[in-house]
C-alpha cells in the first residue's frame, strides 16, 4: 500500500473518485433505500428536500464507511480491492484523520436542521463505534442487532429532514421506520454470503459461517413474512401483495440453490430490490390510497 496521502488522488476528480469508492459498495445498500424510505414516510414536504437528505445520508455514510474501512483492510484487500485503502489511493493515516473529521461535519450539517436530527446524527456515530472500532461486527448477532439500529438512526434523520417539521415525525413515519428496523435485524445476514472467503480471513463469526444452512434456509420464509406483513400494514391491493411475495420467493430460493460468490451477489442485489420496494409502500399508502401526505 503507498503512504503519500491522496496517491493517485492528487486533482479535484481523484480526490472525489476516492470519496466516491468509499462509499460504492454501500449506495444500493444504504443511500437508495433509506433515501427511498425517508421520502415515502415523511411525508416529503417539498421535492427540493430530496437533496438535503441524500447530503445527509451520504455524509454520515461516509463516515461509517471510513470507519468501517479502516478496520480490516486485509479482508477488503480480499473481498473489495477497489476500496480506496487496499487499491493504495489513501494512507492508513490519512483514512483515521478523514474518519474522525467526518464526525464533528456531521453534527455541523445536522444541527442546522434542529434537535432531534442532531440526536439521530449522535447516535449514529455512536453506533458506528460500536459496530467498527468495538468491533460489535465480528459476530452475527451483535452486528444484526447494531446494524438494525444503525440504519434506524439513518432513516430517522432522514424522514426528520424530508418533512415539513423536523421535530415531528408522525405515527405513520413511526410505525415505517420501526418495520425497517425490523426487517434489517433478520434479514441483513443476505450481504454476509457474498463476503464469506474475507470474513474467514478475518475471523468474522456471521451467520453463513457458523450455520451456512440455517443462514439460506431462513432467508425464504423470513422475507416471505415480511412482505406479507408489510402488504397487510400498507394496504396493498392483492395484485401488488401477490408481485411482491413472488419476488420475495425469488430471491429467497436464489439464495437457498445458487450457492456461489457471483450469484450470491446477484442474490444480494435482488434482496435490495426487494427491500427499496419494501421501503416505497409508506409512500403507496399516503399518496396513493389516502391521497393525504399530510395524514396523521
Amino acid at each position: 500500500m503507498h503512504t503519500s496521502t491522496f496517491t493517485r488522488s492528487d486533482t479535484l476528480f481523484g480526490m472525489l473518485l476516492t470519496i466516491f469508492l468509499f462509499v460504492k459498495s454501500d449506495i444500493k445498500t444504504t443511500l437508495i433505500p433509506i433515501t427511498i424510505l425517508s421520502v415515502s414516510s415523511a411525508p416529503l414536504c417539498t421535492p427540493h428536500r430530496i437533496v438535503p437528505v441524500v447530503w445527509w445520508i451520504f455524509l454520515h455514510l461516509l463516515q461509517f464507511d471510513t470507519s468501517n474501512q479502516i478496520q480490516d483492510v486485509e479482508e477488503d484487500a480480499k473481498n473489495k480491492p477497489i476500496r480506496p485503502l487496499p487499491a493504495g489511493r489513501i494512507s492508513l493515516r490519512h483514512a483515521i484523520i478523514l474518519r474522525w473529521g467526518l464526525v464533528p461535519a456531521c453534527w455541523i450539517i445536522s444541527i442546522v436542521h434542529g434537535g432531534p436530527v442532531l440526536f439521530s446524527s449522535v447516535a449514529l456515530v455512536l453506533f458506528t463505534i460500536l459496530y467498527n472500532e468495538l468491533q460489535a461486527h465480528r459476530h452475527w448477532l451483535t452486528k444484526n442487532i447494531v446494524t438494525a439500529i444503525g440504519f434506524a438512526s439513518f432513516e430517522i434523520g432522514g424522514t426528520l429532514i424530508a418533512g415539513c417539521d423536523a421535530s415531528h415525525m408522525d405515527a405513520a413515519a413511526c410505525l415505517s421506520v420501526a418495520i425497517s428496523t425490523a426487517v434489517f435485524a433478520t434479514t441483513i445476514h443476505t450481504q454476509d454470503f457474498k463476503d464469506e472467503e474475507g470474513d474467514r480471513l478475518t475471523g468474522r463469526m456471521t451467520l453463513p459461517i457458523m450455520s451456512p444452512q440455517l443462514g439460506r434456509a431462513s432467508i425464504l420464509p423470513l422475507l416471505a413474512f415480511w412482505s406479507i406483513a408489510v402488504s397487510f400494514v400498507w394496504q396493498l391491493t392483492w395484485a401488488y401483495s401477490i408481485l411482491l411475495l413472488c419476488f420475495s420467493v425469488l430471491v429467497g430460493v436464489r439464495f437457498l440453490l445458487l450457492r456461489n460468490r457471483a450469484a450470491d451477489q446477484t442474490s444480494f442485489l435482488l434482496y435490495n430490490v426487494w427491500l427499496s420496494a419494501v421501503h416505497i409502500l409508506p409512500g403507496y399508502w399516503r399518496y396513493i390510497q389516502y391521497q393525504d401526505p399530510c395524514l396523521e
